[in-house]
């Protein structure tokens, strides 16, 4: 836990707490706060707030550019997330579906998932309605 929360931790806190459900990258995040923290605070930041459990850090696709989405919420934690490769909007799974995974893992394959860490890559529907229009 960090010893004081600097003014540009906090600007950046209430930003990633208004997009629960997006997976956005270091750059996206300090272009839309330009004018509020600089890009180095965003990347310095975005580092100890990974450390500390409150983002998830994931590469999406063969690009180099790695996406982090805000965990520190009763929401997120302890869900399985879903991550559109289209759009990259995350969506929380639903519990008895997460449930179903988790058990039948567990007694088929006697594999634990660790729901926090869990982020499961596809299409979501939304898009899947754009590709079959």
């Amino acid at each position: 836990m960090p010893k004081y929360i600097t003014k540009q931790r906090k600007i950046l806190t209430e930003y990633l707490s208004e997009h629960p459900d997006e997976s956005l990258s270091a750059n996206q995040i300090a272009e839309a706060l330009e004018s509020k923290i600089s890009k180095s605070a965003v990347y310095r930041n975005l580092a100890d707030m990974e450390a500390e459990g409150k983002v998830r850090k994931t590469a999406q696709g063969s690009g180099r550019e790695v996406y982090y989405q805000y965990t520190d919420n009763e929401h997120c934690r302890g869900h399985l997330h879903m991550s559109c490769k289209k759009c990259g909007k995350t969506y929380h799974m639903e519990d008895s579906i997460a449930e179903l995974l988790v058990e039948g893992l567990s007694e088929k394959e006697n594999f634990s998932i660790d729901k926090s860490e869990t982020v499961l890559y596809g299409i979501c529907g939304e898009c899947n309605k754009e590709v079959e229009e």
